[in-house]
């Protein structure tokens, strides 16, 4: 009898495990299928004028993974700060945009999102000559972390949203970062469906890296901010800022880089506008 008990325990964990996915599925369809509430149709008209450079059909998607990703990832307030509901309709209208196109999930390793008033302060160790270490304080308006959290800055984060020309917007980019952060470290190579797009992907990449810093070096500035010159990681996530909100500019400027960032995210936002 205790065997067959364990039996039957075994049975019923399988099979928890295997019909989880579709359940989490069901789950999000209910939830995407509600009704948007009119409260929040005002929000996004008034504070994420990009959302209305999509067509219809992607604005409906847009408020459907909205209503999941409000209802999965909590926004805690911190240092005093109270969530309030433009906050929080911010923040998942410009999380969502990067899962428009490809269905990869709501950033499942994503547990909560940190926001604070201002710019906030992280330590990080800081390898010294003989294999000491020290604490760097860093003062930050954006920060993905792979242990399952964001940091946002709500004075940048609202900034940016209201200013959809100028290529730069905390939310995209560190939500890059989490889908990059999706297979491990951040390294600027996000998940590739084969071996010959990664193959694609890191000559692209690279040859643009490459050809920033170059022309930093040659004290040249351009469409693409200087910032992304830091590592590989960093350019992902730049110019997947201007792929959102200047997808014309850089599309002309850098068709090849373009043509990688829309096959990765499935999506032309070049012919929205």
């Amino acid at each position: 009898m205790p065997l067959l008990i364990c039996f039957c325990l075994a049975l019923l964990a399988a099979a928890a495990i295997a019909l989880w996915p579709l359940w989490v599925r069901r789950r999000r369809t209910r939830i995407a299928g509600r009704p948007f509430p009119q409260a929040w149709r005002r929000l996004l008209r008034r504070h994420v004028p990009l959302v209305a450079r999509l067509p219809a059909r992607q604005q409906l998607r847009l408020k459907g993974l909205m209503q999941v990703f409000l209802a999965e990832k909590p926004i805690i307030g911190c240092r005093g700060l109270r969530v309030t509901d433009e906050m929080r309709v911010t923040i998942a209208a410009l999380a969502c945009l990067p899962l428009l196109g490809a269905a990869r999930g709501v950033y499942p390793e994503l547990r909560q999102v940190l926001l604070y008033p201002g710019a906030f302060v992280v330590e990080r160790p800081v390898a010294e000559p003989g294999g000491l270490q020290s604490e760097q304080r860093r003062v930050l308006a954006g920060e993905s972390w792979s242990q399952g959290q964001v940091l946002l800055a709500w004075d940048e984060v609202r900034h940016g949203a209201a200013t959809p020309g100028d290529g730069h917007n905390v939310v995209i980019h560190e939500f890059a970062h989490q889908l990059d952060q999706a297979g491990g470290p951040a390294n600027g190579a996000p998940a590739l469906p084969t071996a010959e797009a990664y193959r694609r992907w890191s000559t692209v990449m690279q040859n643009e890296f490459d050809a920033l810093r170059w022309r930093l070096a040659q004290g040249e500035s351009g469409l693409i901010d200087a910032y992304a010159a830091t590592e590989p990681a960093e350019f992902f996530a730049v110019v997947s800022e201007l792929f959102f909100e200047r997808p014309g500019e850089l599309a002309a400027g850098h068709p090849a880089l373009y043509a990688e960032l829309s096959g990765y995210y499935r999506l032309d936002p070049a012919g929205w506008i």
